[in-house]
């Protein structure tokens, strides 16, 4: 063992002070690299698969707040739509505001009760804000409805196509009056006691006629459809379309007309269901 120390100790003063030994250090250099390569590459394959996966974690990462990003974008793009929409409806309400000669209350819709041919929805205005049982209501394309209860802070509204309903209506080219009822079904209303000799056509404009108090007149409100005749019939059959959005409206309008009697304002009614329906027909 001391020889070869000696042995060794006397290479390297050799080497460090001669270049006799370089060749023999080249050839063992060139013979052990490949080991040194076989013998480093499974670090080297570690490193790079390392490195890959956590690029691809990164990656995968990065897709996924993207996609976070591109559901919340998606988002507020239709919640802007939304408001884009509601916007709108509110500048045909305004625009509606401005062709009436009455006090008017833009009112939201909250709510509505789910009963078969009862069409009653709720309305976020009440008595506190001066609405009164019998009030006309208002969309922006015609006659909505009418109020029949009124709490505190919220009123209930029947929409014209209630089965309960009736309108005191003409038609706008030749002043032919009629009553408009509710079937219960939103997309249509029948005239009542209209002789088959009257002049009517579908396309006609029917308007409230204001009779009997409860609508003031000239409001738009359906627009006649269908008229059916038959011989053994004293009445025609016929039916109008709706001009009110019944089944889309958010807001609508509740009139003050300008010479109405509003002192008939009626708070938390328990049992307004008769009374409603007997006003409905007034």
């Amino acid at each position: 063992m001391l020889a070869l120390a000696i042995l060794s100790l006397l290479l390297v003063v050799i080497d460090s002070n001669t270049r006799l030994l370089r060749p023999v250090r080249d050839a063992l250099s060139t013979i052990v690299s490949p080991i040194y390569f076989v013998a480093h590459a499974p670090y080297d394959v570690t490193a790079g698969v390392g490195e890959r996966l956590a690029s691809r974690q990164s990656l995968l990462a990065q897709n996924r707040r993207l996609q976070s990003r591109l559901l919340e974008m998606s988002a507020l793009q239709q919640q802007f739509d939304s408001l884009r929409q509601e916007n709108a409806r509110l500048r045909d309400l305004l625009g509606s505001q401005a062709t009436i000669e009455a006090d008017v209350l833009v009112a939201e819709i909250i709510g509505q009760r789910p009963v078969p041919y009862r069409h009653h929805l709720v309305l976020d205005k009440g008595s506190r804000d001066g609405v009164y049982v019998g009030q006309a209501v208002i969309d922006a394309d015609g006659l909505f409805g009418q109020v029949i209860e009124v709490g505190r802070f919220a009123s209930i509204v029947m929409t014209v196509t209630d089965n309960s309903h009736a309108v005191p209506v003409q038609v706008q080219r030749n002043n032919l009056r009629s009553i408009a009822s509710g079937t219960g079904d939103s997309e249509f209303l029948e005239l009542e006691y209209v002789p088959i000799t009257a002049d009517i056509a579908p396309g006609d404009l029917l308007v409230s006629s204001g009779m009997g108090g409860r609508f003031p007149p000239g409001y738009p409100v359906a627009i006649v459809t269908d008229v059916g005749t038959d011989p053994g019939l004293a009445y025609a059959q016929v039916q109008a379309r709706p001009l009110a959005a019944l089944d889309r409206s958010r807001h609508v309008l509740l009139v003050f007309p300008q010479h109405s009697d509003e002192g008939a304002v009626i708070q938390n009614l328990p049992q307004i269901e008769a009374e409603g329906i007997e006003g409905a027909r007034q």
